[in-house]
């Protein structure tokens, strides 16, 4: 499945093809080449497209649930068309070859709202309660316990005051709003 987002934010979903985006998803990397990744770039810059997502999964044999992988990326065009690329999942590239690791890396935006910064984590599968975070400066930590674990090291743009963080969870969906920090 892919999302686009369209310049004017209205959101967009379609199946995936290899015909439509040039992109080659698998275990040898998620873009085969690099003129693949300039050609996805071109198209969504020609089609006013501002975010486009790429997700799957796969199991390993003889591996049972511990061999199931996720990956994805998202690809965003900031000002002037330059592409941002975010990978998430738990597939690592090793010296021998990829890894799945037990702990995914889940998907997060962060957004800067004047006085306040509002984090927004994909958490899939995960109850409220297996849900830790902490807030150190300009650093948040999230970690998660259960079946499903996740773990990411978010950089913020600015120092927050972590004792003003209020949390929303819903739909595995986690929202943090933090007050950014007097001095800054």
């Amino acid at each position: 499945m892919v999302e686009r987002k369209t310049s004017s934010g209205r959101q967009e979903k379609g199946r995936a093809g290899r015909e439509e985006t040039g992109v080659d998803i698998g275990l040898g990397g998620i873009f085969k080449g690099l003129g693949d990744f300039i050609n996805l770039v071109s198209e969504m810059v020609e089609a006013g497209e501002s975010e486009l997502t790429r997700t799957g999964e796969f199991k390993v044999k003889g591996l049972g649930d511990r061999g199931k992988g996720v990956y994805g990326f998202t690809v965003r065009t900031g000002i002037g068309g330059t592409p941002q690329v975010e990978r998430f999942g738990n597939i690592r590239s090793t010296e021998e070859g990829p890894v799945v690791a037990e702990v995914r890396e889940p998907m997060i935006d962060v957004f800067d709202e004047g006085e306040t910064v509002l984090v927004v984590a994909e958490l899939p599968g995960v109850a409220e309660g297996e849900i830790t975070v902490e807030v150190k400066d300009d650093v948040l930590t999230l970690e998660t316990t259960g079946e499903r674990k996740y773990a990411k090291e978010v950089l913020l743009p600015c120092s927050v005051d972590a004792p003003s963080m209020k949390k929303a969870h819903k739909n595995g969906v986690l929202e943090l709003r933090l007050g950014k920090a007097k001095d800054e």
